[in-house]
C-alpha cells in the first residue's frame, strides 16, 4: 500500500518537468522537507513509514533511532534503495535496508544506546514517490543510559534544530496520547523555530493505548492547546503487530475501524488517521507547487517575449531566396560602415564601460602616449652637455676658439630631430593596431555569414596597411623637412643674446621660483609603503605641478598631507606583487635622501597599467625622469668625470639653451602635425573607403551566393529559436492547465498558542482552563440522561490532557491512575462525568 495522494501528484510534476526539459531548462520545484520530531518511542518512525507507504525502518523499545536518517525519495522506473556510505550497492529487499540502517547506526554509535549527529543518507527510488526529503530524528530524552553522554538532551535538541530551522521544512510534532501534551517537547521545539505555526502539524499517536474512559477528543478538535494547523490522530502498528509481520495495508484498515467504532472519535473519523495525514502533507506539496507557478509563468513569459520578434522573422525565412541575400548584403555593409564610424567618432549607444576602444583609445595615443614617448626620448642633461662640448672642440680643431660656433648648435639640433622618427613611427603603429581591432569588433556582427565577415576584414585591413606606408612616408617627410633648414629666425626662438643672458641668470631664476605654478595632473593614487602600524596602504588625492607632488585626504583639497619637491627625483618600475591586483611604480631621490618621512622611496599604485603609464608621462612633463639602466649609468659617470674650463662651460650652456629652445619649437610642431596627418591619410580615408568602395570590392571578390551562405551555427540558432518558442507556448499552456486542475488550501487562521511560550525562569506557562471545568462541559462529555443529576466523578475523558485550573478533591471511590508523571499535572477534577 503506497501513498495514493503522492502518486496522483507525480504526473503533475512530470508534466512540469517535461515542459521545462523541452526548452533545455530544469524545473527546480524544491519541494519542502518533512521532519518528524517527538519524544522517545512516540511513534515517529512509524508515522514517517506510513507516509511513504513502505515498511523499512528499525523498530523496538527505548531509543531506536540514534542517528538522523535523511531519506531522499526519487522518482524512478523501478523500486530500489541505495545508501550514501555504500554507493553502488542496490537494495531491492527493504528488510535488508532495515538491517543496514541498524548496522550502520551501531558502526558509528556502538551497540550500547550511543547517539551521533552524523546522518545516515538513504535514497529510495520508486515510481510511486515524488522527489522529496524525509528526516527521521532521534527521540528527545532527558536521562542518559548506556554509552549516552551526560548532556544527551541538549545534544539531541541541537541535532533536531539543525534540521527543523530550515524554512522549507514541514514539522510533524509527534506526541503520544498517553502523555501530557502541555509538556510536549516536540511542540516546544516546533514553536521555537515556527512561532506562527505555518509549517507545524500536530500528530497524536497511541490513541488506542489510552486508559479506559479517557479520550483525546478536545485535543483532536483543536479546542485544548490549539495549533494553527491542528492535530491529526493516528494509530500505528504495535510492536506485536510488527513482529507478526502485519503489513501497512492491514494496519490502515485496523486504524480506520478504530476511529469509526470509537464513540469519541466517530464524528472525526474522516479527518483522522494516516490517510488523512498523507492527504494533509500532499496538499502542502500541492500548495508549494502552485506557489511556484507564478514565478515559473513570469519567467517563461519573459523568455517568450524576448523571442517573439526573432521567431516571427525566422518563421517566414527562405534561405535560398536570391533577393533576400542581396538585401542582406546591402544591410550588412551599411551596418558595418555605421558601426565603424560610431566607434571612431563616438556615440551614446553601445558604450564600452570596461576599457577604452576605438576613437577614445586613438585620442589617448595622440595626446598621452605620443607626448610621453617624445619626453622619454630626451637625453640626460649631463649627457647633452658632454656632446655639446665635444662638438665645440671638434669644430675648433687644433685651435682654441674665441667664439661660440653655431655649427655645434646645428649638429646637436639635427641629432635631436632625427631621434623624433622612432616615437612618430611607434605612434602610427599603435593607431594601425587600434584601427584593425575596431574593424574586427565591427565585423563580429557579420558572424552570421562567415565568408562575408572574412572578406570584409581582409579588404578593409589590406586598405589600412596600404595607408600605413603612405602615412609613415609622410611623417618621415615632415622630419626630413625639419632637418632641411634650421630656422633660427623663428619668432619663438630665443636667439644667441637671450641664450647667454638666460645662462647667466639660471641661478637667480631657480631661486626666485615661479609665481604661476601649472597643475599638470590630478588623481587618486595608493601609497603602498605606509607601515601596517599606521593602517597600511592608503589612497590619497594627488596633485602634480611643475615644482612639486602633493597629496590630500580627498579631492576637495582642503587637508594637505604632504608636499614633495620634484628636485632630484626619479621614477623606477616596481614589480607587481602576487598578492596585489594593483600596478605600481616608485619615486626616489637620486642623492639617497629620504623622500617621505623615514622612507627612501615612495611606492605608488594604480588600478591599471594604463594609469601607471599616464602618471609616468605626466611626471616626465614635470621633469621627473625614469631611472637609467646600468649602461646609461656608466656613461653618466664618465660624463661627470669629464671636466670643462669656465670659458668652454659658458659656451656649452649657451648652446644648451639654444638647443632647448629650438627643440621645443620642433616638438610642438610635430605634436600638432602628427594627429592631423594620421587623421587625414589614414582614419578619414578608411572611413571613406568603407562608405564608397567596400561594397564594390565585395561584389568583385567572387560569387555573391557563396558570400552570403549562412554559418551552421546560424542555421542551428534559427531552428532552436523556433523550437524553443513553440516549447515555451506549450509550457505556459501546461502551467495554465495545472493552475485550473489543482486547488490550494488556504492557511488556517491564527490561534492562541501562548501556552507554548516560555514563562519566567524558563518554564512553560500553565495551559488555559480546560473546557471540562465544572461550569462548562467539553464536547466529549455527555450526562447519563436528559435532566439527570451528574453521577460521581471518574478520571476525566482526557486523562492527562485535562489539566484543569481548579483544585479538585480526591473522590472516595478508587480512581485508575493515568500513566503520566504525577508531579507534572494536577489530579483529575471530581466534577468530570463518565461518558456512556
Amino acid at each position: 500500500m503506497g501513498n495514493r495522494g503522492m502518486e496522483d501528484l507525480i504526473p503533475l510534476v512530470n508534466r512540469l518537468q517535461d515542459a521545462f526539459s523541452s526548452i533545455g531548462q530544469s524545473c527546480n520545484l524544491d519541494l519542502p522537507q518533512i521532519a518528524v520530531v517527538g519524544g522517545q518511542s512516540a511513534g515517529k518512525s512509524s508515522v514517517l513509514e506510513n507516509f511513504v507507504g513502505k515498511d523499512f525502518l528499525p523498530r523496538g523499545s527505548g531509543i531506536v533511532t540514534r542517528r538522523p536518517l535523511v531519506l531522499q525519495l526519487i522518482t524512478a522506473n523501478t523500486e530500489w534503495a541505495e545508501f550514501l556510505h555504500c554507493k553502488g550497492k542496490k537494495f531491492t529487499d527493504f528488510d535488508e535496508v532495515r538491517q543496514e540502517i541498524e548496522a550502520e547506526t551501531d558502526r558509528v554509535t556502538g551497540a550500547n544506546k550511543g547517539i551521533s549527529p552524523i546522518p545516515i543518507n538513504l535514497r529510495v527510488y520508486s515510481p510511486h514517490v515524488l522527489n522529496l526529503t524525509l528526516i527521521d530524528l532521534p527521540g528527545i530524552t532527558k536521562v542518559p543510559v548506556g554509552d549516552q553522554p551526560v548532556d544527551i538532551e541538549q545534544q539531541i535538541r541541537d541535532m533536531i534544530m539543525q534540521f527543523i530551522s530550515r524554512e522549507s521544512c514541514l514539522i510533524l510534532a509527534v506526541t503520544p496520547a498517553n502523555t501530557d501534551l502541555a509538556n510536549s517537547d516536540a511542540l516546544k521545539l516546533a514553536k521555537d523555530v515556527d512561532p506562527q505555526g505555518l509549517r507545524t502539524i500536530g500528530v497524536i499517536t497511541k490513541l488506542d493505548l489510552m486508559d479506559e474512559g479517557t479520550d483525546a477528543r478536545d485535543v483532536l478538535e483543536n479546542k485544548l492547546l490549539p495549533l494553527r494547523r491542528g492535530y491529526i490522530g493516528v494509530v500505528n502498528r504495535s510492536q506485536k503487530d510488527i513482529e507478526g509481520r502485519k503489513d501497512i495495508k492491514a494496519a490502515l484498515a485496523a486504524e480506520r475501524k478504530f476511529f469509526l467504532s470509537h464513540p469519541s472519535y466517530r464524528h472525526l473519523a474522516d479527518s483522522m488517521g494516516t490517510p488523512h495525514l498523507q492527504k494533509a502533507l500532499n496538499q502542502q506539496l500541492t500548495n508549494h507547487i502552485r506557489d511556484t507557478l507564478p514565478a515559473f509563468r513570469s519567467k517563461l513569459q519573459s523568455q517568450l517575449l524576448a523571442l517573439d520578434k526573432e521567431a516571427e522573422e525566422y518563421r517566414h525565412f527562405r534561405p535560398d531566396d536570391p533577393s533576400r541575400k542581396t538585401k542582406a548584403l546591402l544591410q550588412m555593409v551599411q551596418q558595418f560602415s555605421v558601426d565603424f564610424e560610431k566607434r571612431i567618432e563616438g556615440s551614446g549607444d553601445q558604450v564600452d564601460t570596461v576599457e577604452l576602444s576605438g576613437g577614445a583609445k586613438i585620442n589617448r595615443i595622440f595626446h598621452e602616449r605620443f607626448p610621453f614617448e617624445l619626453v622619454k626620448m630626451e637625453c640626460d642633461d649631463k649627457e647633452m652637455r658632454r656632446e655639446i662640448s665635444y662638438a665645440i672642440k671638434n669644430i675648433h680643431g687644433i685651435r682654441t676658439g674665441l667664439f661660440t660656433p653655431d655649427m655645434a648648435f646645428e649638429a646637436i639640433v639635427k641629432k635631436q630631430v632625427v631621434k623624433l622618427k622612432e616615437p612618430c613611427i611607434k605612434c602610427i603603429d599603435l593607431v594601425i593596431q587600434e584601427l584593425i581591432n575596431t574593424v574586427q569588433q565591427c565585423a563580429n556582427k557579420l558572424a552570421t555569414f562567415p565568408m562575408l565577415r572574412e572578406e570584409t576584414e581582409r579588404i578593409v585591413t589590406t586598405h589600412i596597411r596600404e595607408r600605413e606606408s603612405r602615412a609613415k612616408d609622410q611623417i618621415l617627410l615632415l622630419i626630413d623637412i625639419q632637418l632641411a633648414y634650421i630656422n633660427t629666425n623663428h619668432e619663438d626662438f630665443i636667439g644667441f643674446a637671450n641664450a647667454q643672458q638666460r645662462s647667466s641668470q639660471t641661478n637667480k631664476t631657480s631661486s626666485a621660483g615661479n609665481q604661476d605654478i601649472q597643475v599638470i595632473r590630478k588623481g587618486w593614487l595608493t601609497i603602498n609603503n605606509i607601515s601596517i602600524m599606521k593602517g597600511g596602504a592608503k589612497e590619497y588625492w594627488f596633485v602634480l605641478t611643475a615644482e612639486s607632488l602633493s597629496w590630500f585626504k580627498d579631492d576637495e583639497e582642503k587637508e594637505k598631507k604632504y608636499m614633495l619637491p620634484l628636485d632630484n627625483l626619479k621614477v623606477r618600475d616596481v614589480e607587481k606583487s602576487f598578492m596585489s591586483s594593483k600596478h605600481m611604480f616608485a619615486i626616489f631621490n637620486t642623492e639617497q635622501r629620504n623622500v617621505f618621512k623615514d622612507n627612501r622611496f615612495l611606492e605608488l599604485a594604480c588600478n591599471t597599467q594604463e594609469e601607471v603609464d599616464s602618471w609616468r608621462a605626466s611626471l616626465l612633463r614635470a621633469g621627473v625622469y625614469p631611472e637609467k639602466s646600468s649602461v646609461e649609468s656608466e656613461s653618466s659617470v664618465a660624463a661627470e668625470n669629464f671636466s670643462m674650463d669656465p670659458q668652454l662651460e659658458r659656451k656649452v650652456e649657451t648652446i644648451r639653451n639654444l638647443v632647448d629652445s629650438y627643440m621645443a619649437i620642433v616638438s610642438k610642431c610635430i605634436r600638432d602635425l602628427m594627429p592631423k596627418t594620421i587623421m587625414h591619410l589614414m582614419i578619414n580615408n578608411v572611413k571613406e573607403f568603407i562608405n564608397a568602395e567596400l561594397l564594390a570590392q565585395l561584389y568583385s571578390a567572387g560569387d555573391q551566393n557563396a558570400l552570403m551562405d549562412e554559418s551552421q551555427e546560424q542555421v542551428q540558432r534559427r531552428d532552436e529559436v523556433l523550437r524553443t518558442h513553440h516549447s515555451l507556448k506549450e509550457a505556459l499552456a501546461i502551467i495554465g492547465d495545472i493552475s485550473t486542475t489543482t486547488v490550494s488550501t488556504p492557511l488556517p487562521p491564527p490561534v492562541d498558542s501562548s501556552w507554548l511560550q516560555a514563562g519566567p525562569g524558563g518554564s512553560r506557562r500553565s495551559p488555559p482552563p480546560s473546557p471540562t471545568a465544572p461550569r462548562r462541559m467539553s464536547a466529549g462529555q455527555r450526562p447519563a440522561g436528559r435532566g439527570a443529576p451528574p453521577p460521581p466523578s471518574r478520571p476525566g475523558p482526557l486523562g492527562p490532557f485535562n489539566n484543569s485550573g481548579d483544585s479538585p478533591q480526591v473522590p472516595n471511590r478508587p480512581n485508575r491512575a493515568p500513566p503520566s508523571i504525577p508531579s507534572r499535572r494536577p489530579p483529575p477534577s471530581p466534577t468530570r462525568q463518565v461518558p456512556p
